[in-house]
């Protein structure tokens, strides 16, 4: 029998469980922090220094967390469906935990590119500083899609989410565009999930079932309600 296509969407709440502030939480890493002082383009052409330090410090706390229950249950669900996981998250944590098929909306921290061809990436574990250079002799920035930037991935993400049989979505308010609208390119027919911990409005027309709960304990509650479609 041909396995179903799980499409799942994840935000910053399936990392927020592992340690990783999210953005616009109480207390969340951008609390004190002006979104236009470190990610756009306005604030690297004004400031790239303190663009590159609040990287470094983001690129840190990456590397010294650890997928938690949720991301390593995803991974699980490979067993009976394929699964495809579409991230808002810039951190690598799906892939540590062993999921197969992952998609970065926003890019990924671990990466650096030239800040004149974003098609010029190399691995990134460390500090970037000025005056580290790419191959093309430009500075070297996070491979990050900032704040009123195109997001190039999302066309592959729509087409992706077209194929789905589910949609899932994890830890996100369904606030982030273009990726909030992902949900609208998912069949008709595709049963639809939310696990998230707030109160998230969105359109009725998609008959979403809201799972309110935290990342770790609705993704438990997720694989009992597929085993039901089965």
């Amino acid at each position: 029998m041909e396995k179903k296509h799980l499409v799942i969407l994840t935000g910053a709440g399936i990392s927020a469980e592992s340690g990783l502030q999210t953005f616009r939480d109480s207390g969340g890493l951008w609390e004190n922090v002006n979104v236009e002082d470190v990610a756009t383009p306005r604030a690297w052409r004004k400031d790239p220094a303190k663009v590159l330090e609040f990287y470094n410090y983001r690129r840190m706390q990456v590397m010294n967390a650890e997928p938690n229950k949720a991301h390593k249950m995803l991974v699980d669900l490979e067993k009976d469906y394929v699964v495809t996981i579409i991230t808002q998250n810039i951190d690598d944590l799906h892939e540590r935990a062993g999921s197969s098929r992952v998609l970065h909306l926003h890019g990924e921290i671990l990466k650096m590119r030239s800040e004149k061809d974003e098609t010029m990436k190399y691995p990134c574990h460390g500090d970037i500083n000025i005056g580290d250079l790419a191959e093309d002799g430009a500075q070297l920035r996070p491979d990050i899609v900032w704040f009123e930037e195109a997001v190039p991935a999302i066309e592959e993400a729509a087409n992706i989410a077209r194929t789905a049989d589910i949609f899932v979505i994890i830890g996100t308010s369904l606030q982030v565009y273009p990726a909030a609208g992902l949900v609208d390119f998912a069949p008709p027919h595709a049963p639809r999930y939310l696990i998230d911990r707030a109160e998230v409005q969105f359109n009725q027309k998609h008959k979403i079932e809201h799972i309110q709960k935290p990342a770790t304990e609705g993704v438990v509650d997720l694989v009992d309600k597929l085993s039901s479609l089965r």
